[in-house]
């Protein structure tokens, strides 16, 4: 079905947020999402309608059944289907204004293309520290910032990495446990808020690791710490 839909009613909310000028430098903006499972779903759902002109979402896994509860990009019939490609085909049908494409395959591939060229920003929604030292190194060597983000039980991590070193953090190189819907969309939305100020030109502040936690009455715990 082809629309006629008019770009400053569709985003008429988001400019009423940021005005007319900062929604259309979205449209010359290029990002990656790194990983398409629990953060990834996430991520491509909150930066996936923005108006962002190119969105690449890198994956090489296929959606199994246990994924299905927390990564929100899927349901029972995406079962077996490259879980890029479903995510992709997602936010093809709620943005109008963004070119989406899915690449299949590891992050270690898709900077052998021309995809990951022109990139104004990554966004970290893998699960490994191995790729996320990749991405931490592409990034450096191409003047890029990254966004990173670390989901475990009740807790997670975020930050826009752009001159520290991301060895700094190999203590979260462990296999992750535990963890539910939720908090996995907890730290996307957060992840996506601080890459969006920085796409826009707000004030954000890069190189430090912000860490959330609940207390034993289940109440909110931020912290932050320079990396």
């Amino acid at each position: 079905m082809s629309l006629n839909i008019d770009y400053e009613v569709y985003f008429k909310r988001q400019i009423d947020l940021w005005g007319l000028d900062k929604q259309h430098s979205l449209k010359n903006k290029k990002i990656a999402i790194i990983g398409a499972g629990g953060l990834g779903s996430s991520l491509s759902y909150a930066l996936g309608s923005l108006g962002i002109g190119e969105i690449v979402i890198v994956d090489f896994d296929e959606v199994a059944i246990h994924n299905i509860h927390r990564q929100i990009s899927f349901s029972i019939t995406d079962i077996d289907n490259k879980k890029a490609l479903v995510s992709a085909e997602r936010q093809k049908n709620r943005s109008p204004f963004s070119k989406i494409i899915s690449f299949i395959g590891k992050f270690s591939d898709f900077i052998k293309t021309d995809l990951a060229l022109n990139l104004d920003l990554i966004f970290d929604g893998t699960d490994n520290f191995e790729t996320r030292l990749e991405i931490d190194i592409f990034a450096k060597n191409n003047n890029l910032a990254w966004v990173f983000g670390a989901v475990e039980g009740f807790y997670g991590n975020f930050a826009i990495i752009k001159d520290s070193d991301f060895r700094n953090l190999k203590n979260l190189k462990q296999t992750p446990k535990g963890v539910a819907t939720p908090m996995v969309m907890n730290i996307a939305s957060f992840e996506a808020n601080i890459g969006l100020r920085y796409l826009i030109g707000e004030n954000i502040l890069t190189d430090h690791l912000n860490i959330i936690s609940f207390d034993s009455n289940g109440f909110p715990i931020l912290k932050s710490f320079k990396l």
